[in-house]
């Protein structure tokens, strides 16, 4: 049993075995606004990450909220909406290992069932456009791992991997 200092961390860290150390995830947040069958997804323009691809509303948690707020505050900034923590959904977790940076990624996917104000595209300078998508017709320019979450959410299943190794 490790004794603790006053800020309740281990005494010693520096015997750790390599790989010990505990995961730092970077969390995603995505929207799945679904009408009749199609799902909502934005262009991605001038963005460091899938530039040109289609992806959900989506982006990171921010040090110091809660992942209820990370997402109403997306939908706010992304869309122009107003959706009540409340009111959220999750509907899928995806634990995505990104082949480009090697880093792990908690990815959640959140349905509304209400919302006030009208969508619109409120951050043209990071989306080209919003369009409404089948559901069974996506575009091929898709993030793939977007693509496979809605795959997921569409078959009921709630938790996903992608990326690592089987």
């Amino acid at each position: 049993m490790n004794q603790l200092d006053r800020t309740d961390r281990p005494a010693d860290t520096a015997h750790r075995a390599p790989g010990t150390d505990p995961l730092t995830l970077v969390v995603g947040v995505h929207l799945v606004v679904i009408d009749g069958g199609t799902v909502l997804l934005g262009r991605r323009r001038n963005t460091t990450y899938a530039a040109g691809l289609w992806h959900l509303p989506a982006g990171h948690m921010e040090r110091g909220e809660p992942v209820t707020r990370s997402m109403t505050r997306e939908a706010e900034e992304e869309l122009g909406i107003a959706i009540a923590e409340d009111d959220l959904e999750l509907v899928h977790t995806l634990h995505h290992l990104d082949a480009d940076d090697g880093r792990s990624r908690l990815q959640l996917f959140f349905r509304s069932a209400r919302y006030a104000g009208q969508v619109r595209n409120a951050e043209p300078h990071k989306c080209e456009e919003l369009r409404w998508w089948p559901l069974d017709r996506l575009p091929d320019d898709i993030v793939p791992y977007t693509a496979h979450a809605l795959g997921e959410i569409a078959r009921g299943n709630r938790l996903s991997t992608v990326g690592w190794s089987a």
